[in-house]
């Protein structure tokens, strides 16, 4: 008898079964691509970055240009920012990453040279909107500690831990000939090395000598000419800098002891001046006390007053604790100023660049480790300058960041009105010192708002239009909260141990101008904004109790009134045990609300507890509702993965790996608390078997995404689908296998070879399970919860009806990639029970409830979880004011619409014509208003049309999905597939967005590979896939960010946020855009230098350094000292200073048509003179042939 193979009928089948269906998908494209035109092509996506915003992340260096007024930071990781006028700012990066270790300007020639830890120096072009490097010099054999360059000189002075000084031609970055050896510096008689080289200057009345200091505490006065020193200096301590007087006779040195030196340049034989600024003097007459370095200091001198000493470091030893200072000595008066971070450098801002003149210093910038200060010396008290850059989004660490473009007009002023009363008081009154470059010429003018949420509860939002940023409004969300005063009070707390008040992630209506915030403590806030001020007596206080498994939980002592529905052998669904969600005006403090199960452990208590005083609300964003999730059973409240508002139903819903919980924030009430396991199939009884209790439950303080789930970022980077790890017994995986092998097969056969096949995996599957009781009933279909209505203490019941669909409905059965529901078997459930399924994505749309041609739209919500599941809820929301306040809304569940690979991540609604639906909203009035202000607000009520309804069987909308590795675009309201597209099998997608390019929609992703794509709506057809940025930090997958018209973000450093770009257009306009750093200035006039100074020889003697330094007077330099290196802004520069200056050659050729036409009148004036002189010499030869011939007394 011949053996029967099923394996062959199976291949067979899925042959005929796969050419069919894929003919059929492909006829259904076509047909879809001739209904809805694409206009969007590869051509319109371009990936660049624009700009770089904040505080530079661990500076070391920095320099400023006295004439162009420009100010260069370097960081530790060869970064290098330059600063104009608000709004003028340039970023830049060192190829090799080094850290730059000293900056020197070009004064006003628009470059600046950068030495890096490397042993390399960079000369930038800054003449270009995009400065690029135009030469590199890398030394070999000796590492740079030091670099001088004069002013008007281009020859840079380079000294070398060696303690040797190399001099570099900067026009053609070329060594020279002469080098100034240590060993001739020094005298003859040392015999220990000096140390390198910490300091290099010229004298400010003669180039000709140099004063160099080492290490070891020597200084030498080196005389160019004649090279030899003239004099040397000893000091028995360390030297940190050394600063000139500007008559160039005397110069000051700060020491590791924290003394200060000052040395007239004729007498080396000991200092004239030994002062501890900050040390105990004796009374004995000794030496003082030893302090501090003083790590700089800085001496400048004044036509009217005394000079200005300013210095860092120098404090007591005695002063632990106390924060680092600086120091400014003016005559008798000392002044010392905290910083809240340490000093890296600092800089005196002079009115001269000259060194030979009174240098008249006007402002000191303090660079700190994480700030950047100004300080106004002409003011009393030495008050600081309000900084215009973004320098504070590091304030408290960015935890969420949220990105929009074309916003509302009138939010931007909005804000700003408001933002303006929270700033600071007793700035400067003068202008911003930092005053170089000038705005780019952008065509953007669409407004921008970016929203930080930030680790100490706060939110900041920032205008970020026309590639500029400023913040304009600060919100506190920890104000509604008591803080802990001790440690015992927050240890019974037993919240997260640092930053409770942690923004998780924020949700905002641009046009209601609601806000929804959740944080880390499992709360979530919801403001309305209002332009009064108002003081709330009492905050609106709503607790919710969310659990995943009742199997493992007694039911809590506080359960209230609450009534059972059902028998007791029946399984209540997870939230059916939960106790009244209280919703009062009077918040509840955690004494009284906590309680403690049967084996003590804590139980119905938050982890914050909301403030009982009343609450002053400024105007600007105010409470209107707090919920919170409380304790279950000794488990923390799990932290919300996702949030969703909408002003126009008047609900916000969240959710976490629990489950979801909708509230009705103008009721003040909780509509629905339902498990994510009750959303897949509701109409099938949900039978659990008893699970042992949770292993390690996730930290209530870590900061995670939204579709992290319970998994940690390491877990979730290495496989985001990852199943159950719970061990099980062989035969029942060989089973499960052979079930999902059966199924994965029986998908492409018609539907009666389906049911046969589902009906054999039941068998097969209940072979080796215990038969469940038979009292497990059907989980009733109403809920009740418990809330408290208008702020009163009487406990009421309100149900929710949930409309489920029947039992025998068929879900989506012809579509080839939907699964069957899936069996109760005890190894499926105990998987689905060990990987914790949570709600990841939400979205209010008006669309079609049912799968019915006659179906309408109205109100849903779309939901997504972890596991690539998409359900869909209908709300029933009255109409009308009072009614809404009156009634409840009611919310029924149609099911799973379709299941994708990797968790949900956006979901949106186009109509028929591939415009995207958005979810009604309300319009924005004031609620602290009179009535009639409200009403006249109102009325402006703008609501998007409803979708049109299906005719004659046909879908009207689109529901694209978009998951951790798939797209999906399905045809409402048949649910059907008409598109897909798998975006990545070997990593997977970070942030998914569906976003606006040129008026038409597209989904933008960012995969933790890091590539980042588009794909159309609705055909998903690839537009752009480019490799930008693996994802090396956490940091980006948290803060990236997708907006519209071609613009996004992300978090580069704790302290940074970089813009970039997907839009051709931007990227082609991008040179007009961004901001000019170089603009032509006039250099000051050199200062006069007397007769009398002139006479006597008292002025500044110059140096003809060329005869001295070239390669005629100290031949060439050794070729193995250092390699010259062409930098790529050779020809870039070339390019960007012909694209540059077209705006040059526009106003030059202007000019010269002007010229051309003045030109032409003096022409035509020189003829005329030229026809008069001409008339003018015909009569001169006429009167002399006249009276040639006659005698002088004939005339």
């Amino acid at each position: 008898m011949k053996k029967f193979n099923i394996r062959k009928v199976l291949d067979g089948l899925t042959a005929v079964s796969s050419s069919s269906s894929s003919s059929a998908a492909q006829t259904g494209a076509a047909k879809e691509n001739d209904a809805v035109p694409e206009s969007l092509q590869s051509e319109h996506f371009q990936l660049c970055k624009t700009v770089r915003h904040g505080f530079p992340h661990q500076p070391s260096s920095m320099a400023f240009d006295p004439v162009q007024k420009i100010l260069a930071v370097g960081t530790l990781n060869g970064a290098l920012r330059l600063f104009g006028r608000a709004g003028v700012e340039c970023y830049c990066q060192h190829e090799s990453g080094a850290a730059v270790i000293q900056l020197q300007f070009l004064i006003n020639e628009g470059a600046v040279v950068s030495a890096l830890a490397d042993d390399s120096i960079h000369l930038w072009n800054l003449r270009q909107k995009i400065p690029a490097v135009l030469h590199s010099l890398k030394f070999n054999r000796e590492r740079i500690t030091y670099c001088h360059l004069p002013f008007q000189s281009k020859w840079l002075y380079i000294g070398t831990e060696r303690g040797n000084i190399h001099i570099v031609n900067v026009e053609s970055f070329t060594l020279s000939g002469y080098v100034i050896m240590w060993n001739k510096a020094i005298e003859l008689s040392t015999k220990t090395h000096p140390g390198p080289v910490v300091h290099i200057s010229d004298n400010p009345m003669d180039e000709g000598k140099l004063l160099i200091g080492f290490e070891c505490g020597v200084v030498v006065l080196w005389d160019l000419k004649s090279k030899k020193a003239d004099y040397r200096y000893n000091y028995d301590e360390a030297i940190h800098s050394v600063a000139w007087h500007h008559e160039g006779k005397q110069f000051v040195c700060s020491h590791s002891d924290g003394t200060l030196t000052t040395w007239n340049i004729r007498t080396p034989a000991k200092p004239a001046q030994i002062t501890t600024p900050h040390g105990k003097q004796p009374k004995d007459g000794k030496k003082p006390e030893p302090c501090k370095p003083i790590l700089k200091v800085e001496y400048k001198t004044t036509r009217a007053g005394d000079p200005f000493m300013v210095l860092s470091g120098g404090l007591s030893y005695d002063t632990v604790g106390r924060r680092a200072c600086l120091t400014v000595m003016h005559g008798k008066s000392t002044a010392v100023l905290e910083m809240d971070f340490p000093i890296v450098d600092f800089l005196t801002l002079c009115e001269t660049p000259y060194p030979n003149d009174f240098q008249e210093p006007y402002a000191v910038v303090v660079l700190l480790e994480r700030d950047l200060i100004v300080i106004d010396l002409g003011q009393i008290g030495y008050p600081i300058f309000e900084t215009p850059y973004p320098l504070s989004i590091h304030e408290s660490p960015v935890t969420c960041c949220e990105y929009f473009a074309d916003c509302p007009a009138e939010l931007i002023p909005a804000l700003y009105s408001v933002g303006t009363r929270q700033k600071r008081q007793g700035y400067s009154k003068k202008d911003w010192p930092v005053s170089g470059g000038n705005w780019g010429q952008g065509t953007q003018s669409y407004p921008e708002i970016i929203i930080t949420g930030h680790a100490d509860g706060s939110i900041k939002f920032w205008d970020a239009s026309a590639l500029m940023l400023q913040v304009l409004y600060k919100l506190k969300t920890a104000k509604v909260f008591e803080r802990a005063r001790g440690k015992d009070e927050k240890a019974n707390t037993d919240i997260v141990d640092e930053d409770p008040f942690a923004i998780q992630t924020l949700c905002w209506c641009p046009e209601s101008r609601m806000l929804c915030v959740a944080g880390v403590s499992a709360h979530v806030i919801v403001y309305r904004f209002s332009k009064q001020e108002i003081t709330t007596a009492d905050v609106q206080l709503l607790e919710v109790r969310m659990q995943c498994d009742p199997s493992n939980l007694d039911s809590p002592d506080a359960a209230g009134d609450q009534t059972p529905t059902q028998s007791s052998p029946v399984l209540p669904s997870p939230q059916e045990t939960e106790p009244p969600a209280t919703a009062s005006g009077q918040p509840s403090a955690v004494g009284n609300t906590s309680s403690s199960s049967a084996d003590g452990l804590r139980d119905n208590m938050p982890c914050l507890k909301v403030r009982v005083s009343p609450l002053k609300q400024s105007p600007g964003y105010q409470v209107e509702l707090v919920v919170q999730l409380v304790w279950v059973s000794g488990e923390p409240p799990q932290q919300i993965t996702s949030l969703a508002i909408n002003s126009s139903y008047g609900l916000v819903v969240f959710g976490n790996t629990n489950g979801l919980a909708v509230v009705d924030y103008l009721q003040k009430t909780l509509l629905l608390n339902l498990g994510t396991s009750e959303l897949h199939s509701p109409s099938e009884p949900i039978q659990r078997q008893p699970c042992s209790p949770r292993k390690a439950r996730h930290p209530s303080g870590a900061l995670c995404d939204s579709s992290d789930g319970p998994n940690t970022a390491e877990e979730r980077c290495k496989s985001p689908n990852s199943g159950s790890n719970s061990p099980c017994n062989s035969d029942d995986e060989r089973k499960a296998k052979f079930i999902e092998k059966v199924k994965y097969k029986s998908r492409r056969f018609s539907k009666t070879v389906a049911n046969d096949f589902a009906r054999m995996s039941r068998k097969i599957s209940s072979s080796s399970e215990q038969k469940p009781n038979s009292d497990w009933g059907t989980i009733s279909s109403r809920k009740h919860f418990y809330h408290t209505h208008n702020g009163t203490s009487k406990t009421t019941r309100k149900s929710v009806k949930l409309a489920f669909p029947p039992r025998n409905s068929d879900h989506n059965m012809n579509s080839k990639d939907n699964l069957f529901s899936r069996s109760r078997s005890s190894s499926v459930t105990s998987i689905d029970r060990e990987s914790r399924e949570a709600i990841c994505a939400f979205c209010f749309c008006e669309t079609f409830p049912r799968k019915l041609a006659d179906a309408s739209p109205g109100p849903c919500l779309l939901v997504g979880t972890t596991h690539g599941a998409v359900m869909l809820l209908s709300l029933s929301v009255p109409s009308g004011d009072q009614q809404r306040l009156l009634q409840s809304v009611e919310i029924s569940s149609s099911g799973m619409v379709t299941k994708l690979k990797g968790g949900i991540l956006t979901l949106g609604l186009l109509d028929a014509a591939g415009a995207a639906l958005p979810a009604p909203y309300e319009a924005w009035y004031d609620p602290n208003a009179s009535d009639e202000e409200k009403e006249k607000e109102k009325s402006r009520w703008r609501r998007p049309a409803s979708p049109p309804s299906s005719h004659d069987g046909h879908d009207s909308q689109f529901a694209v999905l978009c998951s951790e590795k798939q797209a999906k675009v399905l045809a409402m309201p048949s649910q059907t597939r008409v598109y897909k597209h798998s975006i990545t099998e070997s990593s997977f997608v970070l942030r998914a967005d569906v976003v606006e390019m040129a008026g038409v929609n597209c989904i933008a992703c960012f995969c933790a590979n890091g590539h980042i794509m588009m794909l159309s709506l609705p055909s998903l057809r690839p537009l752009l896939d480019v490799n930008y940025l693996p994802l090396t930090d956490m940091r980006i997958a948290r803060t990236f960010c997708f907006s519209n018209l071609g613009q996004a973000l992300y978090l580069t450093s704790p302290t940074e946020v970089q813009r970039i770009t997907y839009s051709q257009d931007t990227c082609d306009n991008l040179q007009e855009m961004l901001s000019e750093l170089f603009t032509p200035v006039e250099t000051p006039e050199a200062p006069n230098r007397g007769f009398f100074k002139g006479l006597f020889g008292g002025g500044a003697q110059s140096l003809d350094r060329e005869d001295l330094f070239g390669e005629t007077g100290s031949g060439k330099a050794s070729r193995t000292l250092a390699q010259h290196i062409p930098g790529p802004g050779n020809m870039e520069g070339m390019k960007g200073a012909a694209s540059g200056v077209v705006g040059d050659l526009a106003r030059a050729r202007i000019a010269l048509d002007e010229r051309g036409q003045k030109l032409g009148e003096l022409e035509e004036r020189t003829a005329a003179m030229m026809a008069s002189a001409d008339s003018f010499s015909k009569h001169a030869h006429d009167m002399m042939l006249k009276y040639k011939d006659k005698k002088w007394y004939q005339l």
